[in-house]
């Protein structure tokens, strides 16, 4: 996540609200120039042990590797690597060294496809020469807390002790979490408005099916996704579903109403970190701090420290979705490009959850923290819901009908995940019955039986 915006409003003064409504107005694109980019969060663990690995003489060292072997510019902080920069993508680090890439803004999920397989590709290369394997799970199964050493980037320093001053579970969202992040376009105010809605509507269908976080701390926690339980207890001013999105005439100006009033963690000026915890977007708006008046890469800075299911900045980002195994990453760009990019299949998807009440939506969310595809709403089983949800998502990717140099078209990313649910499993139940049988709760079967391939 970056701080700074990447044209020449960065550095303007913001004097008016219209200007913070404007920043969203500025993304809208046509149906014709919509995109699709994702963001995969990997944790890394020693290959012997299961253990964390360090971002000194670990991550780091990956980092280096990567950088002089393949074509991306290392930045520094502090002088030490932090991130990599691509000319399309990039690759940075959550605070326990969780390596993420910020992948292109692709047409298509065949594009997507090409680029996480050259990606698993480089950082495999580095890494199995380090004794380091990436594991195809929602957040680190064996270290805890205090034994992750936190990457030393400054914004981390200024989180941190905020995250143990609003909730329990800050921390462990910080240093052991992984996600599966997807950004979609809009079109404009109604069109934005209405993806962050039905967004929300579906992030506990999204939630269950994806459910991959079960074991931490060494061994199973009781959970499907403690990786989405764990951002329950982080932060109630910036997490959770949103109950103004789901109000009729809901528009930009609600969304920055609610991020206006949310505090703020910092600001940079001149490469210098001011701790900013104590100010709301607002009051530092209306009242500056030591001769700083808020600008626009303020604001852009402090979406991007607003953590709902669902988020808006200049796209949609969808943020329900633990990290997967390899074989099922695409399966979530793959399954929203093609309900959120067909008109009539995002109504569908709308249909599927738009009676329940906010009260209902938040329990079922909380449900599917723990019970996955099993977790029920007024009678009916998640993974009814999952299933009509994924035959929305292929009905609009065979619409759209984009295909490869074989002549496939997108479906094919959601088959596996198609069976899958019809059998009503989400990646958790696979990884609790062989934690419990062939693992023999060994950390190092864990490892061997969950690592990142490169593909034959």
């Amino acid at each position: 996540m970056s701080q700074y915006l990447d044209d020449h409003s960065a550095a303007v003064i913001i004097e008016s609200y219209d200007q913070l409504v404007a920043y969203f107005e500025s993304a809208y694109k046509p149906p014709k120039q919509w995109r699709i980019g994702t963001e995969y969060e990997k944790v890394a663990v020693r290959a012997s042990d299961c253990q964390a690995v360090p971002f000194t003489g670990g991550i780091e060292e990956i980092l280096r590797r990567i950088g002089e072997r393949y074509d991306w510019t290392p930045l520094l902080e502090g002088g030490r690597v932090v991130a990599l920069q691509g000319e399309r993508a990039s690759i940075t680090l959550e605070p326990g060294g969780q390596l993420e890439l910020s992948g292109e803004q692709c047409d298509s999920v065949h594009c997507a496809k090409v680029e996480f397989a050259e990606h698993v590709r480089q950082i495999l290369s580095v890494a199995e020469e380090l004794g380091v394997a990436f594991l195809g799970l929602g957040m680190q199964p064996v270290s805890r807390l205090d034994q992750i050493e936190w990457v030393p980037k400054k914004r981390y320093g200024i989180m941190a002790p905020y995250m143990l001053k609003v909730g329990k579970l800050g921390q462990r969202m910080m240093k052991q979490t992984a996600t599966v992040q997807v950004n979609i376009d809009y079109s404009d105010e109604r069109d934005g408005m209405r993806k962050m809605r039905i967004g929300m509507g579906i992030s506990p269908l999204l939630t269950a099916m994806f459910a991959n976080s079960p074991l931490s701390d060494g061994d199973l926690n009781g959970f499907k996704s403690f990786r989405a339980h764990i951002w329950t207890d982080t932060d109630p001013d910036r997490c959770g579903l949103l109950p103004f999105i789901f109000t009729d005439g809901c528009g930009f100006s609600d969304y920055v109403d609610y991020a206006l009033d949310v505090p703020m963690y910092f600001i940079v000026r001149d490469g210098e970190w001011t701790d900013m915890t104590a100010f709301t977007f607002r009051r530092f708006w209306k009242e500056g701090l030591n001769g700083q008046r808020a600008i626009m890469a303020d604001w852009n800075a402090h979406l991007t420290t607003l953590f709902p299911e669902w988020r808006l900045k200049r796209y949609i980002e969808v943020r329900s979705v633990d990290s997967q195994p390899p074989e099922l990453m695409l399966a979530v760009p793959a399954l929203v490009k093609g309900v959120f990019y067909e008109n009539d299949c995002l109504e569908g998807a709308w249909d599927l959850v738009k009676r329940w009440t906010l009260e209902e939506r938040t329990e079922l969310q909380n449900m599917v923290n723990r019970q996955g595809l099993n977790a029920r709403i007024r009678g009916i089983v998640v993974k009814e819901l999952a299933q009509e949800l994924l035959a929305i998502g292929r009905n609009g990717l065979e619409r759209q009908n984009v295909l490869d140099h074989k002549g496939d078209n997108e479906s094919q990313y959601l088959e596996r995940l198609i069976d899958q649910v019809g059998r009503g499993l989400c990646p958790a139940d696979l990884v609790i019955e062989k934690w419990k049988g062939n693992w023999q709760q060994d950390a190092r079967r864990l490892v061997e039986g969950s690592s990142y391939r490169i593909a034959a």
